[in-house]
């Protein structure tokens, strides 16, 4: 029998028995209309999310924009979209309490590389981590470790799309992997190695097209890959409609704040602040707080709108063979 030294052992149950609450968010988009209207972080959020975001002791959001005043807008066949928020951005989210944001999506280069450059550097100022781009391929594929209510986080940002945003050996970019085409070696290879430096690894994928209202196959097989490489849990983004749960993978943290058109029958204007508990073995409980998107500001739903969230939510969970249950106002579901 292998002995276990009072010192070993008081160290394993420390991080046994501690605790950490993180604040996940999808979509962030500060850019276009957002960025006319950019202020201060209660003109953004109201008081009641707020609220959620600073009880968290680790807040991490997709950021859907760069962050600059300089670059042109990518050129490339059928982008349509190009967002950009003024650096004064970096500061709001640091407001709001946010301590790190992957830049692993499709918009991370839409003003070029120099918008890139400028936006890890205004984040950097602002005390916010970055993951899933950087001014090199091994930067854009490096993790971050995080401390949160006496874990270790350990992130990992990585984006299925556009192949034309990867970084190279020497070019500012973002961590690209095809997910369609199976996991690459590298992205397990990463995860390893960051569970030896944390405690718990968090990846964040952003992975499948727009608009729709499950994962698709690839994406599912691409989030038992990660789980098995050892990621404790995995929290994707991209639909901009959230996703059923299957613990512990959130396949889709849908919207947080944009200025985007809601579709009538998608409702993308409704979403989910996804609030994950977590101990020293990893997810225990997840607490949704129902959303409604306005143009550029983020508030509770209310009345229809939240039985409207209710409902999908619960029949998405359902679908993946996980349940829901109301509490205190939120929709909860245990993760083990």
């Amino acid at each position: 029998m292998t002995s276990v030294t009072s010192e070993t052992a008081s160290v394993t149950a420390s991080v046994t028995s501690a605790t950490a609450t993180l604040a996940l968010a999808g979509d962030t988009m500060l850019g276009r209309g957002v960025g006319e209207l950019l202020a201060g972080p209660a003109d953004h959020l109201s008081g009641e999310i707020r609220a959620h975001l600073a009880a968290a002791d680790l807040v991490v959001l997709n950021l859907e924009c760069c962050v600059s005043a300089r670059g042109e807008p990518w050129d490339a066949p059928g982008k349509p979209f190009h967002f950009r928020a003024p650096p004064r951005a970096a500061g709001l989210l640091a407001g709001l309490g946010v301590g790190c944001v992957t830049l692993a999506n499709n918009h991370a280069l839409d003003y070029g590389r120099t918008a890139l450059l400028d936006t890890l550097g205004h984040l950097d100022r602002a005390g916010i981590r970055t993951v899933g781009a950087g001014a090199t391929e091994e930067e854009a594929r490096a993790g971050a470790v995080l401390a949160a209510g006496g874990l270790r986080i350990g992130v990992l940002g990585v984006t299925d799309h556009p192949d034309d945003f990867a970084a190279g050996p020497d070019t500012p970019g973002v961590a690209y992997a095809g997910l369609p085409y199976g996991v690459p070696s590298w992205l397990t290879d990463r995860i390893g190695a960051l569970r030896e430096k944390a405690d718990l690894v968090l990846v964040t994928p952003h992975w499948g097209p727009n608009m729709t209202t499950e994962p698709l196959p690839y994406v599912r097989s691409a989030a038992g890959t990660l789980v098995a490489a050892g990621a404790d849990l995995v929290a994707g983004h991209s639909a901009h409609l959230f996703h059923g749960v299957a613990p512990p993978v959130l396949y889709d943290l849908g919207d947080f704040v944009d200025d985007y058109y809601a579709d009538p029958d998608l409702r993308n204007d409704l979403g989910l602040l996804f609030l994950v508990t977590l101990d020293g073995r990893g997810p225990v409980r997840l607490r949704t707080v129902p959303l409604r998107l306005e143009y550029g500001r983020t508030g509770p739903a209310r009345g229809g709108d939240r039985e409207w969230i209710r409902d999908r939510f619960t029949a998405a969970c359902a679908a993946l063979g996980s349940e829901v249950r109301e509490e205190d106002g939120l929709l909860v579901l245990d993760l083990r």
